[in-house]
């Protein structure tokens, strides 16, 4: 009998206990099982095959014996024995075309033992930390002593054994991308030893917190935010005086960082003071603004502010809008309005102040160029200006072009000269009465006016020359 290698004593626990197959203590099958077996069929019971195609009656029901090697009840070929060597033929390199080392069989089973150590350690609650970004942390192996031999993993990774300083690990100038789940193991057992939820974020800086009137006189609102990100959870803290009793900021469940307040007496000298702070696992801060009930009055910009060209006025462009629908009250504490435009063409804006109305006409465009149209809103009497409403856009109206269509001129053919005083150049059709007495009728003769002028200016300049 072939011996087997031993199990080496390097391997963990349980990769130990997985023991070498044992040889099979019954012989191999027969030949003639063998080569059944492997032609996929058996032996078939005698007397029950035809000869020369004759179709034999089937046997008795019941269990009928098995040859040996050949399939079972389900239809398996080979013994019990040779189906368990064939199991076990992938670490024990029997009954196998092409062996697997046994150092693969080594490493597969201290795997095995890794991930059976790790499932069935006790799970600890991850202890959870807090460290500022760019600072240096030890981390400790639990209650392990300095000199214990273990492993550090994060998020399931193992870390480089540089990192450690004895059994603690040690991180420094920490980065966010540092943050995740740090577990230690026992390097022999891989015993779970402890576990760290490391976050890494920076204290809040003084936060930014401001306060507005949008629905005067109905209440206000503050809202408030960090300058900066902090990349841990913060806890906000808001307080609300108004003199020295205190009020109820209602959160606002849209709008994050945000409370409402509501006036309790109209027109009020009492001052309001408002205070906040805001706490993490880094550190701590706070602050406070104190004002009055009509320095915070700001409505919200003008709506659905449309421009549009005026027919046969190629200056002119009407502007029309809407109270923000957020003012509770327009008619007992009425809005004025301020429009600015300007051609896109240029960059200085013009303004029109209005101190009531929703409408406004444009009428010093520039012909056919287009225009940007604003509109702002504001307490007649309290309060600031409202932020710039959106945009639109125009252009003034311009005429079609028309179309002139002209007929060609069929080009003169005579040739001769005319004086300046003389009428334009006509035909003479002789009477026919003015004819010869012959009383046969010839062709019409035509006299050209020009050369009768012509001779008879002859005539003259020859009777003064002969004076």
């Amino acid at each position: 009998m072939t011996s087997l290698p031993a199990v080496p004593h390097s391997l963990p626990p349980l990769a130990r206990l997985a023991r070498p197959p044992r040889a099979p203590s019954s012989p191999p099958p027969g030949p003639l099982a063998a080569q059944l077996a492997r032609n996929g069929s058996a032996p078939r019971p005698p007397g029950r095959s035809g000869v020369g195609g004759t179709r034999l009656l089937p046997g008795p029901p019941g269990p009928q014996p098995r040859t040996p090697g050949g399939p079972d009840a389900r239809g398996r070929t080979g013994g019990p024995t040779e189906r368990r060597r064939h199991r076990r033929g992938a670490c024990a390199g029997t009954q196998m075309a092409a062996p697997v080392p046994w150092a693969c069989c080594a490493v597969l089973a201290a795997a095995a033992a890794v991930v059976y150590a790790q499932r069935h350690s006790p799970q600890e609650t991850p202890h959870v930390q807090y460290e500022r970004l760019g600072s240096d942390v030890t981390l400790p192996c639990g209650t392990a002593s300095w000199d214990a031999a273990v492993t550090w993993r994060v998020n399931g990774t193992d870390l480089a054994p540089d990192l450690l300083n004895g059994s603690q690990l040690v991180l420094r100038s920490l980065e966010l991308g540092h943050g995740g789940l740090y577990a230690c193991f026992h390097r022999d057992s891989w015993h779970l030893r402890h576990q760290v939820l490391l976050h890494v974020g920076l204290p809040p800086r003084e936060p930014v917190l401001s306060c507005r009137s949008n629905t005067y006189p109905k209440g206000f609102y503050c809202s408030w935010h960090l300058p900066t990100p902090t990349y841990i959870p913060n806890t906000f803290n808001v307080t609300v005086l108004h003199g020295s009793k205190m009020m109820v900021c209602e959160k606002d469940p849209a709008v994050k960082n945000r409370c409402h307040i509501r006036y309790m007496h109209l027109f009020s000298t009492v001052k309001y003071k408002v205070s906040i702070s805001v706490s993490n696992a880094l550190g701590h801060n706070a602050t406070a603004i104190t004002f009055d009930e009509f320095t915070i009055v700001k409505p919200d910009p003008p709506e659905n502010v449309v421009a549009r060209p005026v027919p046969s006025n190629p200056r002119r462009l009407e502007v029309t809008w809407q109270t923000p629908s957020t003012w509770p009250d327009p008619e007992s504490f009425p809005l004025k309005f301020f429009l600015r435009y300007r051609p896109l063409i240029l960059d200085q804006w013009q303004h029109v102040e209005l101190s009531d109305g929703t409408a406004h006409t444009i009428t010093d465009a520039y012909a056919g160029k287009e225009y940007i149209i604003q509109v702002a809103a504001k307490d007649n009497e309290i309060g600031t200006w409202s932020d710039w409403s959106v945009a639109a856009h125009a252009t003034p109206w311009t005429e079609e072009p028309r179309h002139l269509t002209t007929e060609a001129q069929a080009p003169e053919t005579t040739t001769s000269t005319t004086s300046s005083l003389a009428p334009p150049p006509t035909t003479k059709i002789c009477d026919p009465g003015e004819l010869g007495s012959g009383g046969a009728a010839s062709a019409p003769s035509f006299v050209s006016v020009p050369v009768t002028l012509a001779l008879a200016a002859a005539a003259a300049t020859a009777s003064r020359l002969l004076i």
